[in-house]
């Protein structure tokens, strides 16, 4: 794939590449205590109320964390704050290593929360600086197929690290990939304007949409657009569908087809490639659509109908008796989902000031949080008295068909607007 032409330079996907491997570890160590919790209850005699609370403890702190850090974004730039993040994220990681019972996995994961939550609105901060909006989604895209990536390798390495050293040296020595990755970051990453490696032609592609510098911004700004509602209202009703995907999709493959943990992580290797690749040609589509002539409008519109019709399938992966079918429906949805993902971080720059993306970015991704923190004490509800996955593979299929609807009605062209102070 041709990304631009090389007489102007490419070092602006460098730093997409430092933030596909961020996102890559950020999932590693997120999903190190969902792939030890068996042997974790085990040792330490958690109930599943108590599992239960360890998981919340995170998802409560992801979405302060979501909401704050945006701002913090904003004020001190994506290098210093995204360095803060990941050294926040990888001591809470090890600290897993140092807890004893429920409240002190409680804190770890607490703290990962709070650290992890800046990855994502940082990301798609650094792609609105980095990136002319034609590329954005494709970037965009690329990085956020680091989360599938962190989600592919952690079944590999986290078991090899447990049963060879310990299961507190899997926590240990995850989150020193973090220390190593800020090496990099701080070696490399300068703003645009600033950055000795970036030729003249390069900068100026970048800024070719002529988009205004960055201005102080507050909150008030932000919060009385419909843009901003809606948003959040999409983040808020389709992230609980991948959450629903990390926590409850090995309890299905267990319950559905008997499955033990070896023969489950092939399954679910296979479930988090698909949904890899999901996510970059999700990215690649709208930036196709533009490059041929349609409209930011008509391409993200049209690119995130396409991902609708991919999750729609799912509500068959009960009903059909094979499993090889029942986890191509299931992976052919975690894709959509992840091409859907892809776009709505790229509606941010669409639509705000580059001043304003982190904050919108936070404020939308602490609804989704919330979204997934509901979400999954419904399921818990929901299993507990019926035992039927069909009403959440339901839900979650008709939860994107809504959102997209609320999409359309709602905003009627995409489009920048300019915030009112």
């Amino acid at each position: 794939m041709k990304m631009e032409n090389t007489s102007i330079g490419n070092y602006r996907w460098r730093i997409c590449a430092l933030l596909f491997l961020a996102t890559t570890i950020n999932y590693i160590d997120r999903q190190v205590i969902g792939i030890l919790a068996p042997t974790l209850q085990a040792t330490f005699q958690w109930s599943e109320i108590d599992y239960g609370n360890i998981v919340t403890a995170f998802q409560t702190a992801y979405a302060i964390g979501m909401v704050s850090v945006g701002g913090i974004l904003d004020k001190i730039g994506v290098k210093l704050g995204f360095s803060i993040a990941i050294i926040v994220w990888s001591l809470a990681g090890m600290g897993h290593a140092l807890a004893r019972g429920v409240l002190g996995f409680a804190i770890a994961r607490f703290s990962l929360g709070l650290g992890e939550a800046a990855n994502f609105p940082a990301c798609v901060k650094t792609i609105s600086e980095w990136f002319p909006k034609k590329e954005r989604a494709l970037a965009t895209g690329i990085f956020n197929s680091g989360s599938n990536i962190g989600a592919i390798l952690a079944p590999i390495i986290v078991p090899y690290l447990a049963v060879n050293y310990g299961w507190e040296s899997a926590f240990i020595v995850t989150g020193l990939l973090g220390f190593v990755w800020l090496f990099f970051w701080i070696a490399f990453y300068q703003k645009p304007a600033h950055h000795p490696r970036l030729s003249k032609k390069e900068l100026a592609y970048i800024h070719a949409d002529g988009e205004l510098p960055p201005q102080s911004l507050a909150w008030s700004a932000i919060l009385p657009y419909r843009q901003t509602w809606t948003l959040c209202l999409m983040r808020f009703m389709t992230d609980p569908v991948w959450w629903f995907f990390l926590f409850w999709l090995p309890k299905f493959l267990n319950s559905h087809y008997q499955l033990d943990m070896k023969e489950m992580s092939k399954f679910l290797i296979i479930v988090y490639v698909v949904a890899d690749v999901g996510s970059i040609l999700g990215g690649w589509l709208s930036s196709y659509l533009i490059t041929k002539g349609k409209s930011i409008d008509f391409s993200r519109k049209a690119t995130l109908l396409v991902c609708v019709l991919g999750v729609m399938p799912v509500v068959l992966a009960t009903q059909v008796g094979n499993l090889w079918v029942s986890v191509g429906l299931i992976s052919l949805a975690a894709a959509a989902y992840q091409g859907w993902s892809a776009n709505i971080f790229t509606l941010v720059s669409d639509i705000y000031p580059k001043n304003a993306v982190g904050s919108v970015a936070g404020l939308i991704g602490t609804c989704g949080a919330i979204g997934g923190v509901v979400f999954s004490s419904i399921i818990g509800r929901v299993l507990e008295s019926t035992g039927n996955y069909l009403l959440l593979f339901t839900a979650a299929a008709f939860l994107f068909l809504f959102a997209w609807s609320i999409l359309k009605l709602s905003i009627k062209e995409i489009k920048e607007i300019s915030l009112v102070k």
